[in-house]
């Protein structure tokens, strides 16, 4: 089962912006302007079972991979 990013929701115990704290020159701000992943979910939905566990978002797990090879993160 293909599962989706949860929409933005403000946390309940600290305030902290991912946004305030990257810089905007930051080599993964301006990759992140080039890469469209909006349809990837459709292009890999017949892939995924229709029952199960929900499964982390594809688009999610790209932008993983991309910031692991950018940064150099091994695991």
């Amino acid at each position: 089962m293909m599962g989706e990013r949860p929409i933005r929701r403000e946390a309940l115990f600290y305030d902290f912006s991912l946004e305030e704290h990257v810089p905007a020159d930051h080599l993964l701000r301006s990759i992140d302007r080039f890469v469209e992943l909006s349809s990837i979910r459709q292009q890999l939905e017949p892939f995924y079972s229709a029952i199960g566990r929900p499964s982390i978002d594809p688009e999610l797990t790209i932008r993983m991979l991309l910031v692991g090879y950018c940064c150099g993160i091994r695991s």
